[in-house]
């Protein structure tokens, strides 16, 4: 298979959501940087030798670190833009295809792939459920489905533009329960306490929040993160072999929606 973008035309014009999107040359904190490594880390666990589909790809920064390890990858967003740059990142990738789709009507015919990625987008879904029915749908027998999220239940969460829904650890995990997933919840990126220079920027994070005065655009948020954050490094268009550290990720029991933790996985596996 050759890296190609296949745009379909039953699409209707959706938002645009590139200003929320992490593209090549935004530039990221430490912590952001290792969020989106440690995401498709963990989604690279399940991919030795299978099908993978990244719904949501936007440009595409992770297909190419999936692709190493899978037979093959596809990665699909409803933004023609955010398709056009993921494609032209991995041209080169034999075993790369990119398309336009929409997740909750996925254009793919019954048990197509091994594996199914939804990395912060959920949230984004006019109808959530009908996404974890067309999951259910394209997986093959055994396959996994992989989301992140942030964690609606940390008291500095702030809601993305354009979201429409945000779930918990519980109501995640019971969402994708109630269509036939066998799911197990994990959280990671505690909030950091210690040392002055956390404790303003936790303080000074969650003020911002109450007052609605945090900008709405990654483009917009680098000045407020290199003031509290620290330095700031441009992400790349597609991720290298060590990229950053993964993070070690807790894994919650059915009642536990654990606050402290910024970002929630879950692991769904079809029967």
């Amino acid at each position: 298979m050759t890296s190609e973008f296949i745009l379909s035309e039953r699409h209707s014009s959706p938002a645009d959501y590139t200003s929320v999107t992490e593209l090549p040359g935004i530039r990221a904190t430490a912590d952001q940087r290792r969020i989106l490594f440690s995401r498709y880390d963990l989604a690279r666990q399940f991919s030795n030798h299978a099908d993978v589909l990244e719904v949501a790809c936007g440009s595409g920064i992770g297909l190419g670190y999936l692709a190493r390890r899978a037979r093959a990858v596809v990665g699909g967003d409803i933004n023609e833009s955010s398709c056009a740059i993921a494609a032209r990142t991995c041209v080169t990738e034999p075993n790369i295809s990119v398309r336009r789709l929409d997740a909750q009507q996925l254009d793919f015919p019954n048990e197509s792939f091994d594996v199914i990625v939804l990395f912060e987008a959920l949230y984004y879904l006019d109808d959530p459920d009908a996404f974890f029915r067309e999951a259910q749908r394209v997986l093959r027998p055994r396959g996994t489905l992989l989301v992140s999220t942030a964690n609606r239940a940390w008291p500095g969460f702030n809601a993305s533009p354009f979201s429409k829904r945000y779930f918990n650890a519980i109501e995640l995990r019971r969402a994708m329960e109630s269509r036939g997933f066998r799911t197990r919840i994990l959280a990671g990126f505690p909030e950091k306490t210690i040392g002055a220079r956390a404790v303003t920027a936790c303080i000074v994070r969650r003020l911002a929040v109450h007052l609605g005065v945090i900008p709405k655009t990654m483009r917009g948020k680098e000045w407020l993160k290199r003031i509290f954050y620290g330095r700031l490094e441009q992400l790349p268009a597609e991720l290298p072999e060590k990229y950053a550290e993964p993070e070690p990720l807790l894994e919650l029991t059915e009642h536990d929606i654990a606050p402290e933790f910024r970002i929630i996985y879950a692991i769904g596996h079809r029967n």
